[in-house]
């Protein structure tokens, strides 16, 4: 008979392996990187929506804000394409004025948490995941596609996560953030720094050919800023959770708990990458 700890782990990477396929096949063209993003977009605004909502004097509009959180999602892919023009960020701007409003009517006994619960799911999760056009399509110059540049933010987090994992098991000893996230460490944090350097380092070198591409150096520095970025981001979300009193954020991911337990990281690493590469054409 198989141990329950067996079934967790084939179910944990089995789930794995199917989100790696399905996460890294989605950049094989621009419709299906905004598509499925898009989707992810929603379910994560959706899923903080129902966490909030279990707390005495919150109640966030989650329908709306799932759509806006989506719709923010696609408008920013029109206009980082040329598709369209500013003009369409303007059906967002109406439904958070709405969303604002809205409290006048409802009669909450503490609309203040109304409001900064509400505008935290566009802040903390439809902004940072909209960001991702602008790497997929802003730094291009044209509006062409770059997947390279945001499939690599992923690659240096995953390398990063298993990079601190190993090293971490073997030599941790000091604690990075034991308030907030007591099994990370100093030593696991700098070995998945080397790797996701060592990775950046490959990946500008082997592309070094390429017309408009980055050199080894910046190469290695956006992979040091999705490490540091990609981190906090790991944090933030353990820190929300534990203000929540919650383990795991959802279970729509096997052995792996919610969209926000999965993309942590991202929701920092990603504009962080975006104010990295747009920080060099300041220099």
């Amino acid at each position: 008979m198989m141990s329950e700890k067996m079934k967790n782990f084939i179910t944990r990477t089995i789930t794995g392996i199917l989100f790696v396929v399905v996460l890294v096949a989605s950049f094989l063209t621009p419709e299906t990187m905004v598509g499925l993003f898009a989707v992810i977009t929603g379910l994560t605004v959706w899923e903080y929506g129902g966490l909030v909502n279990e707390w005495d004097d919150i109640q966030v509009n989650r329908f709306i804000s799932t759509v806006a959180g989506v719709y923010l999602f696609i408008a920013m892919a029109g206009f980082c394409t040329g598709m369209t023009s500013a003009t369409v960020f303007i059906p967002y701007l109406i439904t958070i004025l709405y969303l604002i409003i809205a409290e006048l009517f409802t009669k909450a006994p503490n609309p203040i948490n109304n409001w900064a619960y509400t505008m935290l799911s566009q802040m903390y999760i439809a902004l940072p995941f909209s960001t991702i056009n602008v790497l997929a399509f802003q730094t291009t110059g044209n509006g062409a596609f770059n997947n390279l540049l945001p499939l690599s933010v992923f690659v240096f987090l995953w390398v990063n996560d298993t990079g601190a994992y190993c090293t971490g098991s073997l030599l941790g000893k000091h604690k990075l953030f034991p308030r907030v996230s007591p099994g990370k460490s100093w030593e696991g944090s700098i070995g998945g720094a080397v790797l996701v350097l060592i990775v950046a380092a490959l990946i500008g070198w082997l592309t070094q050919e390429h017309e408009g591409a980055m050199s080894v150096l910046v190469w290695m520095g956006l992979g040091l800023v999705i490490v540091v970025f990609g981190t906090l981001g790991d944090l933030v979300e353990s820190l929300f959770k534990r203000t929540l009193g919650i383990k795991d954020s959802g279970r729509i991911l096997p052995g792996h708990g919610g969209m926000l337990d999965r993309f942590d990281s991202s929701l920092m690493a990603i504009p962080a990458a975006v104010i990295y590469i747009y920080s060099l054409s300041l220099f």
